[in-house]
């Protein structure tokens, strides 16, 4: 019964299928609309980086940061230099800038 019925109502639309013209109706809807989210997600993102700057002077980022380079310093010349190939910590340091600093240019 619902096969029949689907496929009454599938011929009847198909038979009734109008094409109406656009005539660029939905772009100019569309860029009369308010930028409302765009505001939105900027608002958001300078509160997220506020929040995130206060936490990280707040808790001592930079003394985290500088204690776990003095770790990894530290166990390096521990297990040994002659294991470490200079070349690819030089590779992987620059690297890790470059992504650091596309990703700081992309959100300006």
């Amino acid at each position: 019964m619902m096969e029949t019925n689907d496929k009454l109502l599938k011929q009847f639309f198909n038979e009734q299928k109008q094409d109406i013209e656009d005539n660029g109706f939905s772009r100019r809807v569309m860029h009369s609309l308010p930028s409302y989210s765009k505001h939105l997600s900027n608002l958001w993102v300078s509160f997220c980086t506020t929040i995130a700057l206060v936490l990280f002077i707040t808790l001592n980022g930079l003394q985290a940061i500088a204690g776990a380079l003095r770790d990894i310093f530290i166990s390096i010349m521990q297990n040994g230099v002659e294991h470490i190939d200079l070349k690819s910590l030089v590779i992987a340091a620059v690297v890790l800038v470059v992504l650091c600093l596309r990703k700081v240019c992309s959100l300006a």
